[in-house]
């Protein structure tokens, strides 16, 4: 069930049953030649609603933009600071605290975030006694780790993966690309200093990946277990 769906009653009713909620949180950013921008926004609420209809859990409104600065050479790109995304953070969780939810739990689609994520949620966890805040990278459960390795091995990659294209695809079936053999065959991972740089080392956008092997069909079993594992260990953290 999704907040922004609900009446303020309903949500008054649900507290009463459940203090629990899911917020996905993503980035708007390229993904190689046949990833859609909104690609890790859109994998992490897919996941979320998946997750939240199978433990019967309330689905915050997705964050939608993160910190997504080393992709600002590829057009359609945004990004917050650390500072924004920090506030935003810290003022999601403020505002669901004050209605009564006790256990924030985010799915996080982007791994530019994880260092802002990491130190807010622990700040918040230390400051408020009553609360508590998780979050999952939500290719990191043990069924999707499992699924990742099995369809795509090291073709896998780090960014532009053909696990996540295949979600969106799964998600959004209109507006799948035709597959595009990237031409970033470079599977030796190297760092780089600014967005300018980033796009000269990956001049596809694609870390490491293969996003051309993405199917809808491979992202229907991604789905499928990465919201099992979601919801499995959503159910487990509300316990906490």
């Amino acid at each position: 069930m999704l907040l922004q769906h609900q009446t303020w009653p309903e949500v008054e009713s649900y507290l009463k049953q459940c203090q629990g909620i899911i917020v996905p949180i993503g980035s708007t950013e390229q993904h190689g030649l046949n990833g859609l921008i909104g690609t890790d926004s859109i994998v992490a609420e897919t996941i979320a609603q998946e997750a939240g209809i199978r433990a019967h859990a309330m689905v915050a409104p997705t964050i939608s933009v993160g910190m997504a600065e080393h992709h600002m050479a590829f057009k359609g790109s945004m990004t917050l600071r650390a500072d924004t995304l920090g506030a935003l953070l810290e003022d999601y969780i403020s505002s669901l605290v004050r209605h009564g939810f006790t256990h924030l739990y985010f799915i996080n689609g982007h791994g530019g975030n994880v260092r802002i994520l990491s130190a807010v949620l622990k700040a918040k966890n230390n400051d408020m006694t009553a609360t508590t805040c998780k979050f999952l990278n939500w290719w990191m459960g043990r069924r999707t780790k499992t699924i990742r390795e099995e369809l795509y091995g090291p073709d896998e990659g780090m960014h532009a993966t053909p696990s996540e294209i295949s979600i969106t695809w799964h998600a959004h079936s209109e507006q799948i690309r035709a597959p595009v053999q990237n031409y970033n065959s470079k599977k030796c991972i190297e760092r780089w200093r600014n967005a300018e740089h980033y796009r000269e080392l990956y001049p596809d956008g694609c870390i490491g990946s293969d996003p051309s092997l993405a199917t809808k069909e491979a992202g229907a079993k991604l789905l499928d277990a990465s919201a099992a594992d979601v919801a499995e260990d959503f159910i487990v953290f509300l316990s906490s």
